[in-house]
């Protein structure tokens, strides 16, 4: 079984963003030489997010508008969280709603997708570099 490893870096100029990162994991995959096998694609920060779902302008805007609904950023007062010093309470809400990782099969070289599916980034508390973490295990 051969493992291949690679760190994918984003620096988000705002405080909130989904980027689509499937084409960035699809030559991950593409430079690990591995055709059968898992890809594992994960967020290394506690106020990021990977997700799959469609690539959709409006469901984006729906994701933006539903979580700042369900964690508002505003008033900063509301979490406990930005008692120490902080002012993103929120965003480590939102990265636990949309979730830390995606795992994704690869079949015959390839991500083993669904119709419309996509990988994406989602950033909660941007303007600073962060990163992706890229595993693929396989043969």
């Amino acid at each position: 079984m051969k493992s291949f490893r690679r760190e994918l870096w984003f620096d988000i100029p705002t405080r909130r963003a989904f980027l689509h990162i499937t084409p960035q994991v699809e030559e991950c995959l593409r430079a690990s030489g591995i055709r059968e096998g898992l890809c594992l694609v994960n967020a290394m920060h506690i106020t990021a997010s990977v997700f799959i779902n469609d690539n959709e302008r409006g469901l984006h805007e729906d994701y933006e508008r539903w979580l700042e609904e369900l964690a508002p950023h505003e008033p900063l007062s509301r979490y406990q969280h930005n008692r120490t010093g902080e002012d993103n309470g929120d965003a480590h809400l939102k990265r636990q709603v949309m979730g830390r990782e995606v795992v994704v099969a690869v079949t015959g070289g390839k991500l083993d997708f669904g119709p419309w599916e996509a990988i994406f980034y989602g950033e909660f508390d941007g303007r600073r570099r962060k990163r992706v973490l890229v595993k693929i295990i396989g043969e």
